[in-house]
């Protein structure tokens, strides 16, 4: 049963190159997608126990195995992914190059369902570099000069932040830091050698947060992102940001432990450079026209509100943290999509550009709307009670610095307000001098962004249907 969510997408993405056709093509990378999920939801209700694919020798073993962080990630991907595929027909139809595409985007996933049943941090390293290498072709898709530039820093970076990670591997393995993940950690009473540990797990989490696209570690956020397709910005905005917040979890609540963390220099450091990440993104998404890489400078900002939330080590804020992981892919996804279908029916591409553009668009640009009000945090959408937890959480536990982590997020929330809403104000009103040209993208298009912007809104409206197993998730930390 644990193989069967990497089996799917592996088989799929082998005929994704393999088939030259494109509607058999669609139709086995769809039949891919929809047996991930369900094998995926198989998974989280059934269970499986822990199998081990390789004893390395020295204590070092490839496992997997899933649990509850797990589940939750797992449905998460694995729906994502499928929703936004029917988007990206007929998208990469107009590119061109169908088959790298759908090939690379199906071994991706594998590489994050991998990530999710990880049973220990070796197993999670190997699954994060694999997943690296598989995403950097939905990069390059383009061909172009810039995708190559883009490509390249993000491999980079990516090395970078991996180096990072394998040194606290390395430190984890000699004090007894490589079983398996269990809430609360897993290493032992270190004694003196706690200065060390801590050293490490603050490597570690920059490591881990260079794909999450925390400071100084995100510069190559902004670059990938806008020249990558709208279905592959979505993605990697959306989901695979999210394996740097997975990693993070990991190595601070499954193998380190709160107890070990919470009031070190080390969490104030990067609870700080979490908030920097926060304000600086906003601020700069502010003043960027152009609109996908004004929505990658937001992603920059977004996920570190994640990441404040697990930073403050308290069951508040790792539940914060939780619903901000879904809400922004829920939020950022839509975002991503309805912009890229913007640029696919316009060409135009900066933000000041889309006078009247609710008048032509008008589906896409609601999607676009409820987005952009989840990601601000205005009520009944779900990213508003997100960002209540992390900031009644923060102000709660940890008193002045609490307090300016609460400003922050509420300053950045009015900055976000600030470069959405008015793309939003000129598309709806464009004064009555405009005569608008329909201009609607398909079903295949329109069906994604709506069913995730009813997935940034409903959850809202019900709160409890989220919050509620989330809140005994975070709890389990502890």
């Amino acid at each position: 049963m644990l193989f069967l969510p990497l089996l799917f997408p592996l088989a799929g993405g082998i005929c994704a190159f393999l088939i030259k056709k494109e509607r058999p093509r669609n139709l086995c990378v769809m039949a891919a997608l929809i047996l991930t999920l369900a094998s995926s939801v198989a998974l989280c209700l059934r269970g499986a126990e822990p199998v081990t694919l390789l004893n390395i020798g020295g204590g070092i073993s490839l496992r997997l195995g899933i649990d509850g962080m797990g589940r939750f990630f797992l449905l998460l991907m694995s729906a994502v992914w499928l929703i936004v595929a029917p988007f990206a027909f007929p998208y990469i139809k107009h590119e061109g190059r169908d088959r790298q595409f759908f090939g690379f985007y199906l071994l991706t996933l594998l590489s994050l369902m991998g990530l999710c049943v990880s049973k220990n941090a070796v197993t999670l390293y190997m699954f994060y570099e694999l997943m690296t290498l598989l995403s950097i072709p939905l990069v390059l898709h383009s061909g172009t000069e810039r995708a190559r530039y883009a490509a390249l820093k993000y491999l980079g970076y990516s090395v970078a932040g991996a180096s990072l990670a394998l040194f606290g591997l390395f430190l984890l393995h000699h004090y007894g830091g490589s079983g398996d993940f269990a809430a609360g950690g897993i290493l032992p009473n270190v004694g003196s050698s706690q200065w060390l540990l801590v050293l490490a797990w603050f490597l570690m989490t920059l490591g881990f947060g260079c794909k999450a696209g925390m400071i100084p570690m995100q510069a190559w956020l902004t670059t990938a992102h806008p020249v990558a397709p709208a279905p592959a910005s979505a993605v990697l905005s959306g989901i695979i940001t999210k394996a740097g917040v997975l990693g993070i979890i990991r190595t601070t609540y499954f193998v380190f432990g709160p107890d070990i963390l919470v009031g070190t220099w080390a969490q104030k450091t990067l609870m700080i450079l979490a908030l920097l990440t926060v304000l600086s993104g906003s601020m700069l998404a502010y003043k960027e026209k152009h609109l996908k890489k004004r929505l990658a400078y937001s992603t920059v900002s977004q996920v570190s509100y994640a990441l404040f939330g697990l930073l403050l080590l308290t069951p508040t804020g790792a539940l914060g943290a939780l619903l901000q992981v879904f809400f922004h892919a829920a939020a950022k996804d839509v975002l991503f999509l309805a912009a890229g279908a913007m640029i696919y029916r316009t060409g135009r591409e900066y933000a000041d550009q889309y006078r009247g553009i609710g008048r032509e668009m008008p589906v896409t640009l609601w999607c676009f709307a409820i987005g952009a009000l989840s990601l601000i945090g205005i009520p009944p959408t779900g990213g508003y009670f997100s960002k209540w937890y992390l900031a009644t959480s923060a102000i709660e536990y940890y008193g002045a610095l609490g307090v300016v982590g609460a400003a922050v997020l509420l300053l950045s929330a009015l900055l976000t307000a600030g470069y959405l809403l008015p793309i939003v104000a000129r598309g709806f009103f464009p004064g009555r001098d405009y005569i608008p040209e329909r201009r609607e993208v398909g079903a295949s298009m329109l069906v994604p962004m709506i069913l995730l912007a009813l997935s940034a809104l409903i959850p809202g409206l019900f709160s409890g249907l989220l919050a509620m197993p989330l809140s005994l998730l975070s709890a389990s930390l502890f």
